[in-house]
């Protein structure tokens, strides 16, 4: 709480911002993390990141990016905040076609909501952004569905890795096929307060 250190990310840019303030009381910003574009044979353009969300872990240590339309999530050491470190990548779905499965199951969407439990180890990520936007970009969730991923988060040497015996497809479920937003953990997470 004490600190002044803060991120904010741009979604269509896919860009993080770090601002502090500075020892003249002054409020300083600057760009420090920039996920590239990357081309695409479909498209007319180069294909945005698309970061819909941030987190940081609950000791300050990682930040935590998606990319809904490229598939990836990242974690980034933010120990010196100027100079964010990649410490881990996963792919899960995604427009760049580098993991359409997961543990079996063909994911449409990308990664975009995403809950880390309060030490930090796990991670929920579910693929749904907005049901316009899905049926746009990722037109086959309709008959298939979302899914939840769970990633596994090393705290002590950062990296991160699906957990291989986690996945739930929202396509399968009853009266679906179903779509999945937030996850929320029922003793608290990252980025809630009700566990204080």
């Amino acid at each position: 709480p004490d600190s002044s250190h803060g991120f904010c990310g741009a979604a269509l840019s896919a860009n993080v911002i770090h601002f502090w303030k500075s020892k003249e009381g002054k409020w300083e910003w600057e760009k420090i993390i920039d996920v590239e574009n990357e081309p695409h044979p479909d498209w007319p353009i180069p294909v945005p990141g698309v970061m819909s969300a941030i987190l940081v872990s609950m000791d300050d240590k990682y930040l935590y990016i998606n990319n809904w339309l490229h598939g990836d999530m990242r974690q980034y050491d933010i120990s010196d905040p100027h100079k964010p470190k990649l410490t881990g990548q996963v792919w899960m779905g995604g427009l760049l076609g580098k993991a359409p499965e997961v543990n079996g199951v063909k994911i449409a969407g990308g990664p975009q909501m995403y809950q880390l439990s309060l030490d930090g180890k796990r991670m929920y990520v579910t693929t749904s952004l907005f049901s316009t936007w899905d049926n746009q970009f990722y037109p086959e969730i309709r008959k298939q569905g979302g899914a939840m991923i769970m990633i596994d988060c090393d705290v002590e040497n950062g990296g991160m890795r699906i957990n291989k015996d986690f996945i739930v497809d929202f396509g399968k479920e009853p009266n679906g096929p179903s779509r999945c937003h937030e996850s929320r953990y029922p003793g608290g997470d990252c980025t809630s307060d009700i566990w204080l």
